[in-house]
């Protein structure tokens, strides 16, 4: 088998043809769809998944394909029937302690696979959905949720229980005895009519056969008004279940978003977001007791009953099924606790208590990546993923008796865990992580107590890698920086190479020169380096014309320089088009980005567009220093969060850029959903200093150089609104040289080509009108 980048570089390059931006802009039908959803089948012989081969329109939906995990197979695609009749053995789901059965839900209904013989058979066919399956260490007894209620089911007699009685509420309450003038003539009718007396004692008679039946099955569990149950856990040995309920925010306000497309002619209204700071749901955890049903309510933040979270999340039973993980942000997001459950021994009445198995505590917000991860590695030991050290990293903790002893570190140092994994046989961990630098995933393997770890993975790019079942083989989704992620089958062994299954872009796409452009680490004003790609004119054959431009990525938090394939795939081409005409492009990981720690995750607290935006400044001095272009020939673009900080970069720091593109902007945070803005900059009622300041709105007077402003009229995410209100300020304030365009049939993220390509024209335009023009 050739080395993976022999294989993704065997396609010859054509160096001379010019890129358009309609050419770049037909995304998907150029580049390809990316492998997902990759799957096994139970005896390792096939890799299912998700996929359209090369030049597919840019409308279809991804399809079934399998392909033999051997060199040189060709995948196929899989009939409608085809997909359906091997789905329940490609599901998730829950194992027997033996591994030989696992039992999974496939379009609502439940079944059990045999994973040694590959077949499955269908337990329930209902119009309800079933839903979060745990099968029993024996494989005899099958539990699940049904419509908020949990039930069991004998795998080989088809007996089935139900287990909860967990009804809406409020309670019904008994009517209170009537007193003054209608407790007279209530004691009157009584006393007059014989039928009166008689509906009275049949009403008494049903409500003590119905408090007879609730005391031998089990009492029924009453919400509170509103309340719905989200999701049921149960303990594989049966006895206990923990029990996860929501209860909706009241007079919470959503904005709707208007659509003028609507295919009746007619303005309707999609259902939007309620804004940050308004009014937030409540939550709360229980151990339910079976058979009897008495749950016990837990606080989920310890020592706070108020039931405010702003996450909580199960994350699964100990082996033994006596323990089970519970994670818990608190409202404010500054501190996070994971805490286990367990379940009381038979006769003990005594409050369920349970046992913090960690916590910790930001000044700014907890997070950072595998920040959920968590599990157990035997049935007295839980692991989980901290960014206590400053880095995500990998902790076990040994929980027993009446609380956990002090967590170990499993990993350290100036790197991330971005993804981790217990091995089914719980003797490893696996784990990709950024360990060889912070420009590259790579998977590896490591002793489930720690130790060394071995690198799996080699070649430089970024690996999405899925284990066989068998544990031999590995399926790795595997791109670099200039070539579109394809699915590898390679041996389960360090430094194995891979064979490449998939094909997916076009041979005219790979016949141009698409380079990997290089990482360089730029000063920053306050000492710190920040990389960057850099792309350069020279590379492609083209003379500089002395200009820049300056990409700044969307989602704040987010890793895009890097060595595989980017997210922005459309604006990694965009820049080789402007290279071609003579710009250098910058395209930074910022302070906010991920990929770098927690230090530099919460960088921009209480101050979006602060350090953020200062790092583009500095990024714009850099060029001028290294290059010689001047500051009024710098241009500056960027869609959602880089909207934002292009708006704020031309508001605030006009002099070190000459013009700007803003796309789908958030003007003003106060605007924006409270689970992302609250955790950076609280609450607007709260903290008004930290929205001010970081929302470009209040700085619009600043506006001095060209602007574009574009935005999707039906974007459910950063509302249109956003923009309008930014537009009607700079009315107000008399500025001239901005432009503002709509697209009536677009969301956050594009998807139609000709308005990809009509925004990124206009971007084109803007830049070769002002900064690109010839002097």
């Amino acid at each position: 088998m050739l080395p993976l980048l022999l294989l993704l570089q065997s396609v010859p390059a054509d160096t001379t043809a010019p890129l358009t931006v309609r050419y770049i802009m037909r995304g998907v039908e150029n580049t390809g769809r990316e492998p997902s959803d990759i799957r096994w089948s139970p005896d390792g012989r096939y890799i299912h998944f998700r996929w359209l081969p090369p030049g597919t329109d840019w409308r279809a939906p991804l399809k079934p394909y399998r392909v033999r995990a051997v060199a040189g197979a060709v995948p196929e695609e899989l009939t409608p029937a085809a997909a359906d009749a091997v789905a329940p053995l490609l599901a998730e789901g829950s194992d027997s302690r033996d591994r030989r059965w696992r039992a999974v839900v496939t379009r609502g209904d439940l079944y059990l696979v045999d994973r040694r013989a590959g077949t499955a058979r269908r337990l329930t066919e209902t119009a309800e959905t079933e839903s979060d399956p745990v099968l029993s260490p024996d494989g005899r007894t099958l539990y699940f949720t049904r419509e908020g209620n949990l039930y069991s089911l004998g795998v080989a007699d088809g007996a089935l229980v139900q287990l909860t009685d967990i009804r809406r509420g409020p309670r019904p309450a008994d009517s209170a005895a009537a007193t003054g003038q209608r407790g007279w003539l209530a004691q009157e009718n009584r006393a007059l009519l014989g039928a009166v007396r008689d509906r009275l004692a049949a009403d008494s008679l049903g409500k003590a056969e119905r408090a007879r039946r609730d005391s031998a099955w089990g009492a029924p569990l009453w919400l509170d008004a509103g309340e719905e149950v989200d999701r049921i856990l149960p303990s594989p040995v049966g006895g206990a279940a923990i029990v996860l309920t929501s209860i909706p925010a009241k007079g919470a306000r959503r904005t709707a978003v208007p659509d003028y497309l609507d295919p009746s002619g007619y303005t309707t209204e999609i259902p939007g977001r309620r804004n940050v700071g308004d009014a937030e749901g409540r939550r709360r955890v229980g151990l339910l007791r079976l058979p009897r049903g008495e749950v016990t309510w837990i606080a989920p933040i310890p020592g706070d009953s108020t039931r405010q979270v702003s996450g909580l999340a199960l994350r699964g039973w100990d082996p033994s099924g006596r323990r089970a993980l519970l994670w818990a942000v608190s409202a404010d997001f500054k501190r996070r606790f994971l805490q286990s459950v367990a379940v009381p021994a038979a006769g003990d009445t005594a409050a369920v208590r349970p046992i913090l198995v960690d916590s910790l505590r930001d000044s700014a917000w907890v997070g950072g990546p595998c920040a959920w991860c968590a599990g157990w590695v035997d049935d007295s030991t839980a692991w989980f993923v901290s960014e206590r050290s400053g880095y995500a990293h990998l902790y076990s903790a040994v929980v027993g008796g009446a609380e956990a002893r002090p967590a170990r570190a499993l990993t350290a140092g100036r790197w991330e865990v971005l993804q981790a994994e217990l091995s089914p046989d719980r003797r490893e961990f696996w784990m990709h992580t950024s360990e060889t630098t912070p420009y590259e995933r790579h998977f590896w393997r490591m002793p489930a107590s720690g130790g060394a770890r071995t690198q799996v993975t080699r070649a430089e790019g970024g690996h999405d890698v899925t284990v066989s079942p068998d544990g031999r083989l590995l399926a790795d989704v595997y791109s670099t920086s200039n070539t579109p992620p394809e699915l590898f089958v390679l041996p389960f062994r360090a430094g194995a190479a891979g064979s490449r299954l998939t094909h997916s872009p076009t041979a005219e796409w790979e016949r141009h020169r698409w380079v990997a452009p290089p990482i360089e680490e730029l000063p920053m004003s306050d000492g710190v380096t920040v990389p960057a790609r850099v792309y350069l004119p020279e590379r492609l054959g083209a003379s500089r014309n002395g200009a820049a431009v300056i990409f700044v990525h969307g989602a704040g938090y987010l890793h895009n320089v890097h060595r595989w394939w980017s997210d922005y795939f459309r604006e990694y081409q965009f820049h080789h088009l402007l290279a071609q005409r003579g710009y250098v492009v910058l395209d930074l990981d910022y302070r906010g980005s991920a990929g770098y720690g927690r230090d530099w995750r919460t960088a921009i607290y209480r101050h979006m567009g602060g350090r953020d935006l200062q790092d583009q400044v500095d990024a714009s001095a850099w060029l001028t220093r290294t290059y010689g272009i001047p500051a009024e020939r710098v241009g500056i673009y960027g869609g959602s969060y880089g909207g934002f900080l292009t708006q704020m970069a031309l508001f605030t720091a006009p002099k070190s850029f000459g013009a700007g593109a803003a796309l789908r902007s958030v003007t003003d945070w106060a605007y924006y959903n409270h689970g992302y803005t609250a955790e950076i900059l609280n609450r607007p009622q709260d903290d008004s200093l930290a929205y001010r300041r970081s929302s470009p709105i209040y700085f619009a007077e600043g506006l001095e150089d060209p602007l574009l402003i574009a935005h999707g009229l039906i974007d459910t995410n950063v509302h249109a609104q956003d923009d309008i209100r930014l537009v009607e300020r700079l009315i107000e304030l008399g500025k001239t040289g901005w432009e503002f365009a709509v697209y009536p049939a677009e969301d956050h993220g594009f998807v139609r080509p000709e308005s990809w390509t009509d925004e990124y024209t206009r971007i084109l335009s803007l830049f070769e009108r002002t900064i690109g023009a010839r002097r």
